[in-house]
């Protein structure tokens, strides 16, 4: 099965590249340069193109967004107009391109933003009504609108709504985590927050699924959450001082519960996360590496 990827070269697209390529997927990297140290297709692309060329493949995986570097809510920076146009339309073109170049098979990474901030404490499910109150949840939400367009007897479209991805993505050297625990370790005074997260493996193990389950889905279009921990950031930087051996205090639990996204439907077709044992072998990993470091 030949699959064109797009967002490789980010910290979640480098799981999903790494996954696919693992369970013997031919990929091609949709982007403006190969991925260095992953034997891949390339086609130059990007969300600005007016009239992307694809070649001709069996699945598209959607993972790019152009944001401001190391920001996803917030991310249009200075210039929403453009992070919309680029994102929005970007998008529904290169899903236009895809069905042109073959695919039938269109997974679109999407996030739990749809929901909205708002619903703190709530279960958010895939039957829930998207309430986006950043730019950023209305951005995903246009793309999955924009899928659901096209799909139909020829195209399946699947979107994954995601979670906060950590975890050392394969070939970076920092991960989302790299300069709260820097700061941590420094002594600076770290705020209270709760937030719900899944390592990247997981999210690429889901996207590997329902690539595998397309033809057995049901609908022509279909919404799941991905998502697997309630972390607050006292029990991470607990973790962390424990195995690195920190003699500091975790910051106050956090009061404040965001919304949880339910993954019964995942689970149903063979999702099954890593949870906290998965949590704390990627802490105890950095340990091993500051070791080894030192």
């Amino acid at each position: 099965m030949h699959v064109l990827l797009t967002g490789a070269s980010g910290a979640v697209g480098r799981f999903v590249l790494k996954r696919l390529l693992d369970d013997g997927y031919k990929v091609t990297v949709l982007g403006r340069r190969p991925v260095e140290s992953f034997e891949t297709g390339f086609c130059a692309y990007d969300l600005a193109d007016r009239d992307p060329q694809l070649p001709p493949a069996d699945a598209l995986v959607h993972c790019a967004l152009v944001h401001a570097p190391g920001k996803f809510r917030g991310g249009e920076g200075d210039d929403p107009e453009r992070f919309t146009r680029l994102n929005v339309d970007g998008t529904r073109r290169l899903f236009e391109a895809a069905g042109k170049a073959g695919c039938r098979a269109i997974v679109f990474l999407s996030s739990r933003a749809v929901y909205g901030d708002h619903r703190r404490g709530e279960t958010l499910t895939e039957a829930d009504v998207p309430t986006p109150d950043t730019l950023y949840g209305e951005v995903k939400l246009a793309g999955e609108q924009a899928l659901e367009a096209l799909c139909g007897q020829d195209i399946t479209g699947i979107v994954l709504r995601a979670t906060g991805v950590y975890g050392l993505s394969p070939g970076l050297a920092d991960h989302k985590w790299s300069g709260l625990f820097q700061e941590f370790a420094a002594g600076v005074p770290i705020g209270p927050r709760k937030a719900t997260e899944v390592h990247g493996e997981d999210l690429a193990a889901a996207v590997a699924l329902v690539l595998e389950k397309r033809g057995a889905l049901g609908a022509a279009f279909q919404v799941y959450n991905v998502s697997d921990l309630l972390l607050d950031r006292r029990e991470l930087l607990s973790l962390y001082a424990g195995e690195v051996g920190l003699s500091l205090n975790a910051p106050e639990a956090s009061g404040k519960i965001p919304g949880e996204m339910t993954t019964d439907r995942l689970r149903a077709l063979g999702w099954a996360p890593g949870g906290r044992e998965r949590l704390k072998a990627f802490v105890q990993s950095l340990a091993r590496l500051n070791e080894a470091g030192n």
